[in-house]
């Protein structure tokens, strides 16, 4: 029997960012594996880079449909077949602070961030879709920090140990979601000639391309999406304890399966 099932993957935040490119490449893969799924988002970022429009734009929501929300909260469960609260946060999004009830499971990308929320819910531990890279030529001569540049991030931390450590050339890879943050932490170190800002890097490959290390010393992370990078592309890597999510990093193969099993199509 044919699955008339659609996934409606519904985001608050679709703008650059760990989540946001977790969810273009689940519904990538999805929809390579014959599985109907849409990213609707508030955003443009996501348009293009998968099956996606804004949250306006979706199609009104029917009996069959999978609802995978994500920084979206809800006052009452809709008639669908299944609604997965996707969380992809920690102090951003509190689950003991908003009401889980509408949602029938949790998902969380790994064992560490759903023990930090300790709710008293379902839930499935299944992590992100790794971007496809390359390994990296190297020899660049030069560092990268990878990151919002914010105080949750932290790069200006990042940035002072990769000087420390002697590089004469560092990029600062990111885009900047925190400006009074920016404004004390990072403007400051800009008028060091050894500093390049990059912004943010659509092209992962060609911005691993370009550096030979990765320094990152986050506040805390769920699943550590430049780790798993740097393994792919052998771009050495160094980062703090408080980054360290614990997280598994599964093959694409391995990933699809367990949210086949999750949806149930």
């Amino acid at each position: 029997m044919m699955n008339t099932s659609k996934i409606k993957l519904i985001s608050g935040w679709s703008k650059p960012g760990g989540s946001t490119v977790a969810h273009i490449n689940l519904v990538n893969l999805l929809n390579e594996n014959g599985v109907d799924a849409t990213f609707y988002g508030p955003h443009d970022y996501h348009l293009g880079k998968c099956k996606s429009g804004y949250i306006q734009e979706m199609e009104p929501i029917e009996e069959d449909d999978i609802l995978i929300m994500h920084f979206f909260k809800i006052n009452a469960r809709p008639l669908v077949k299944q609604i997965i609260l996707s969380c992809h946060e920690t102090n951003l999004f509190p689950l003991s602070e908003i009401d889980i009830s509408p949602y029938d499971v949790i998902h969380y990308v790994s064992n560490s961030q759903r023990k930090w929320h300790s709710v008293n819910k379902p839930s499935v531990v299944i992590p992100n879709v790794i971007s496809d890279l390359k390994k990296s030529p190297l020899n660049t001569g030069a560092a990268g920090v990878i990151g919002s540049i914010d105080s949750h991030k932290q790069p200006h931390i990042a940035v002072k140990k990769a000087l420390n450590d002697g590089w004469k050339k560092v990029y600062l890879f990111g885009e900047t979601t925190d400006q009074e943050y920016a404004k004390k932490h990072i403007r400051p170190l800009l008028d060091d000639p050894r500093i390049t800002v990059m912004g943010y890097f659509e092209d992962k490959q060609a911005m691993y391309d370009m550096i030979d290390k990765v320094y990152h010393f986050s506040k805390r992370e769920t699943f550590n999406y430049i780790k798993a990078e740097c393994e792919k592309t052998g771009v050495e890597y160094r980062g703090n304890k408080a980054a360290e999510s614990g997280a598994d990093y599964l093959s694409n193969e391995e990933v699809l399966d367990q949210w086949m099993r999750l949806l149930k199509v």
